[in-house]
């Protein structure tokens, strides 16, 4: 059990039957008043996000998040299929499940599986990827009136703004945290 006083941002609680993530967390001390605590919390099932209050004796049931290492393999219709990397095991995950992560992933990719008993959660990306670039248009010397930076598309079909000198057939490192270019690879 955890008591309201001790949440954290990222920790995941259970309450309810439901799995929440807490977003953000502040403990209120008021003038003559008690002590609250405010947390924004995540429903982990239905994405949802609820502010609420608790005093901070308030316990909750502790969610333990297991990570494990796996490999994306390949897509299968609407479906990813995924490899543990130590049980060998393959399932396939919805793309609402991987949601922005599609954009990152490619064949053979390294990813990080979110499980809370049997079921998955979601996943966790490297905070960099190496994707190639398949389509940009020619950066023109002195075209710089604006920002230099033009719109190109990646091998996974997400699209980023790269420098000038960024052309067809490069490999650029992207973070997946933001979705910006970092550097030619």
């Amino acid at each position: 059990m955890i008591n309201a006083g001790d949440l954290r941002p990222g920790n995941t609680v259970e309450r309810g039957g439901d799995l929440l993530q807490v977003v953000d967390f502040a403990h209120v001390k008021q003038g003559r008043g008690t002590a609250f605590v405010r947390a924004k919390l995540k429903n982990v099932t239905t994405g949802a996000v609820t502010e609420e209050t608790f005093r901070p004796e308030e316990k909750f049931g502790r969610a333990r998040i297991e990570r494990s290492e796996a490999q994306y393999l390949y897509r299968d219709g609407e479906n990813y299929v995924v490899m543990d990397s130590t049980t060998y095991d393959q399932f396939p995950l919805s793309p609402d499940l991987l949601g922005d992560a599609r954009g990152y992933l490619t064949e053979n990719a390294s990813l990080v599986l979110l499980r809370y008993d049997t079921r998955v959660l979601g996943v966790e990306l490297p905070t960099a990827v190496e994707l190639e670039v398949t389509q940009t248009e020619p950066g023109f010397k002195g075209d710089t009136a604006n920002a230099a930076f033009k719109p190109a598309t990646l091998e996974t079909g997400l699209t980023v703004d790269v420098p000038l000198f960024v052309n067809q057939g490069d490999r650029v490192r992207v973070d997946t945290r933001s979705g910006r270019y970092i550097e030619r690879a």
